[in-house]
């Protein structure tokens, strides 16, 4: 079997193709969470607050300076307003992600636990036991 061949079974499993759907759902899904934190969520809790714009929230440890050779010397920030955003996009996928799964369990028809297979060993005793009631 040729390279090509080979990879083309590969690629044409169900599983690889459902992983590839999910993988380019998730990333629009991730987008529109995205855009609902920044722009319709996080405004409102900003305001709220005091007219704060989380995306900006952040620690100088260095302001900006200007070198020698008259060139900008960045400042160095922990920007944690992003890391709030960021924060609260993954918990609402994290919690959308429950409730599909959620609802996945619920239609999934629930399967029957298959009755355990007896050991040998009890088997054959059971066979002794009846030997001897006879």
């Amino acid at each position: 079997m040729g390279m090509l061949s080979e990879f083309k079974t590969f690629a044409m499993r169900g599983n690889v193709v459902d992983l590839a759907v999910g993988v380019v759902i998730g990333a629009a899904f991730g987008k529109i969470v995205t855009s609902l934190v920044d722009k319709i969520i996080m405004p409102p809790i900003g305001l709220l607050i005091g007219g704060i714009d989380f995306s900006r929230l952040a620690w100088v440890l260095k302001p900006a300076t200007i070198g020698a050779d008259g060139k900008e010397i960045p400042a160095v920030v922990i920007g944690y307003g992003d890391f709030l955003n960021t924060l609260v996009q993954f918990i609402i996928v994290a919690f959308a992600i429950f409730l599909v799964v959620k609802a996945i369990n619920r239609l999934a028809p629930k399967k029957e636990a298959a009755p355990a297979a007896t050991p040998e060993d009890v088997l054959l005793l059971r066979e002794i036991r009846d030997s001897l009631k006879r």
